[in-house]
């Protein structure tokens, strides 16, 4: 089980765990903490297909330590901000499916890194916010996009100025969470679903969880016509052929 200075992780075949463990700051993004995400998801075990991602100590990530912020030139707070948004990216688009299990606080860049993960699930303690405003600063790790296209501009704009705080269930209506489930429940409804999708076809995934968010940024004639790509480049693999067999045979697929 390797184990940094922030991170936890483990591996079971073709699901994988990362636990922050920074219970002292309530899991709060540091530079440390970010550079170790990245490492772990840029050396997982190739069989490694869903990811779950978690919090100890009764929170998932209360955002940036602002206790580690330093004045920063332009050009250094702009460097900063794309690295954020460069590791987001790796999270959301790397090809491995991640299932978050969110407690207590997902505040700020918590936010930020729940949203860059595909399905998220938060028990009654769980409390959305996006504070930077109330704080005299901006947010930087892809709020702006990821938060923004989930809530919409307007809905945010309210949320930063007023510091408003939103609940799981609150969450959940909002899109922020896909499942409110009760206290102690999430990690293992986030392990069962884990190993659900694990056992779908790799591409089919893969394709799931990187051409559905850049289909809806495009124009509904880019959309359709890419839709039909990945459409054909995925009913081409040997899980394809699996999955239509298995549906004649009336028998569960088995996929690679």
């Amino acid at each position: 089980m390797p184990k940094g200075i922030y991170t936890d992780s483990s591996y079971d075949g073709k699901c994988a765990e990362l636990a922050l463990i920074r219970e002292d700051k309530r899991n709060a993004m540091s530079d440390g903490l970010l550079a170790e995400i990245e490492r772990f998801y840029t050396t997982l075990p190739s069989e490694v297909r869903v990811v779950v991602l978690h919090g100890r100590g009764g929170h998932y990530c209360s955002g940036l330590d602002l206790a580690e912020h330093v004045s920063r030139s332009a050009e250094e707070g702009v460097h900063h901000s794309r690295n954020w948004h460069r590791v987001m990216d790796l999270i959301q688009f790397g090809g491995v499916v991640t299932v978050s299990a969110m407690t207590g606080a997902v505040i700020g860049g918590g936010l930020e890194l729940a949203t860059a993960t595909h399905v998220r699930i938060a028990e009654p303690s769980v409390m959305f916010q996006l504070p930077e405003g109330r704080r005299g600063i901006f947010v930087g790790g892809g709020a702006t996009v990821r938060v923004s296209r989930i809530l919409g501009a307007d809905r945010m704009v309210e949320m930063m100025l007023t510091g408003r705080k939103y609940t799981a269930e609150e969450g959940v209506r909002l899109g922020l969470a896909h499942y409110a489930v009760g206290e102690g429940e999430a990690l293992p409804l986030a392990r069962d679903l884990a190993l659900r999708i694990a056992s779908n076809a790799p591409m089919s995934n893969y394709f799931m969880i990187n051409a559905l968010t850049r289909i809806n940024d495009m124009s509904r004639a880019d959309g359709l016509f890419t839709e039909s790509l990945a459409a054909a480049l995925v009913q081409t693999t040997p899980d394809a052929e699996e999955g239509l067999k298995a549906f004649l045979e009336k028998r569960s697929p088995t996929f690679r």
